[in-house]
């Protein structure tokens, strides 16, 4: 079973596919997905279904850590392995966990901020869904890499929860032109939101006055941003899907795995 919090991101979505892709080797294996559509009860109450299915094991990209803690660990306590991916969920009551280091990638999103802007200038902050703990660490990291402290003619102007969505970005954005009269950069915590904040600075024929930076790097998303001069930079974020599968077939064969 695989329970995805939402398919409206794109990067959700290359999640998706690289776990079909890395799964249609193994035709022995059956994937059933769920699309929580980015309601944290639903992905719940999804979990809850598959396990009373009977599934052999769980993958799940939990939405928020507080609210799939429980039906995590209850699938866990019946002995169904469980692999989460990319959100971390509360306590221990899990198999594994596979996701990306988002404070580093934060921090060193911080540091190209500082040497980008020669350690002066306004950030607007657009952030992910601060109850999930990507946010939580790219907010952590980014403020880390900037150091305020140090870098005294740095200022976080603006800063916004658009929930990973590229219109609430938009719209976060469209505020912060409103109430700054100067923005140096954006930091947006996926590209989607850089993307969405990028349209909004060009309606308001500010988009020449400031950098964009985003984090995902999709091939055919931020990539293609930044060759468009759209953003000025992406920072990988690698899905896991592919190693969700691996450790799977691992477990699956009655295998052992690092936490």
């Amino acid at each position: 079973g695989m329970s995805q919090c939402n398919l409206g991101e794109p990067w959700r979505v290359q999640m998706n596919a690289d776990l079909k892709k890395a799964a249609a080797g193994h035709p022995n294996l059956k994937v059933v997905y769920k699309d929580a559509q980015n309601e944290s009860l639903t992905q719940r109450a999804q979990v809850e279904e598959l396990v009373a299915q009977g599934i052999d094991l769980l993958i799940i990209s939990p939405k928020e850590a507080a609210p799939l803690t429980q039906p995590v660990a209850e699938a866990f306590k019946k002995g169904i392995p469980v692999i989460v991916l990319d959100r971390a969920v509360q306590g221990d009551d899990y198999t594994m966990f596979i996701g990306a280091d988002n404070k580093k990638i934060g921090r060193e999103a911080g540091k190209w901020a500082v040497k980008t802007l020669g350690g002066k200038g306004k950030i607007v902050e657009l952030k992910g869904l601060m109850t999930s703990t990507p946010a939580q660490d790219r907010n952590a990291g980014f403020r880390e890499g900037i150091d305020l402290a140090a870098n005294k003619d740095l200022q976080v102007a603006f800063e916004a929860d658009m929930q990973w969505l590229e219109p609430n970005a938009r719209k976060e954005m469209e505020s912060a032109l409103t109430t700054q009269k100067e923005i140096t950069l954006v930091y947006a915590h996926n590209d989607p939101g850089a993307h969405g904040a990028y349209l909004a600075a060009k309606e308001a024929g500010r988009e020449k006055s400031m950098k964009f930076l985003g984090i995902d790097a999709l091939s055919q998303e931020g990539v293609q941003y930044v060759k468009q001069g759209l953003l000025d930079a992406t920072f990988a974020y690698p899905t896991g899907g592919a190693e969700a599968i691996e450790n799977a077939l691992k477990l699956l064969k009655g295998g052992k795995v690092d936490k």
